[in-house]
């Protein structure tokens, strides 16, 4: 068999397995993931977080469980908050927050990788008033979830990181790493 028939062969078959592989990946991604807060199985979910101000929607493929191990990945900060709204972006596990990140795709520093921090008021800036904390507890006693700091809402990571830069905001590692994708909100 001459080589162009083999090299015709292989593309065939490559596109056939491509084309196979798209198929039965439909299914599944017409079953839309369920918001995390009212997860009852085991499939992807979603919450929403704040990126630059705005919230969008975080799709977790793994039922947002963290993930066992991250081989050297570039990671960034998923940080969780005090509700900035009215509608908190999660309770589960309970109590009420939000999250913001850094990067979405596009960003520079984007990546589906994120490691979580509870974001909270330093002792000096709560006597100051300089930030402003909701009490909190996920099971480890009480937390002072930072809502605000220098009355900005933290829906933005620069606001937060400008936070910790000032000595206003510290972080607690909650040594979870999540994969994510971003997309619009609602």
């Amino acid at each position: 068999m001459p080589r162009s028939m083999i090299r015709r062969c292989i593309a065939v078959a490559v596109v056939a397995i491509a084309i196979s592989m798209f198929v039965s990946a439909v299914p599944a991604a017409q079953a839309a993931p369920v918001n995390c807060v009212h997860q009852t199985h085991k499939g992807a979910c979603y919450e929403f977080v704040w990126v630059h101000g705005v919230e969008v929607r975080m799709t977790f493929p793994q039922a947002g469980n963290p993930l066992p191990h991250v081989p050297n990945a570039k990671v960034q900060n998923f940080y969780v908050i005090a509700p900035q709204t009215g509608t908190p972006q999660g309770d589960v596990p309970s109590p009420l927050h939000d999250h913001t990140i850094k990067a979405a795709p596009g960003d520079p520093g984007w990546t589906p990788f994120m490691h979580g921090y509870f974001v909270v008021c330093s002792a000096a800036a709560l006597a100051s008033g300089a930030c402003v904390a909701v009490s909190t507890d996920f099971g480890g006693g009480p937390l002072q979830l930072a809502q605000s700091v220098n009355r900005e809402p933290l829906t933005s990571a620069e606001t937060i990181e400008a936070g910790i830069a000032a000595g206003l905001l510290e972080l607690v590692d909650t040594g979870a790493v999540f994969l994510g994708t971003v997309s619009p909100a609602r």
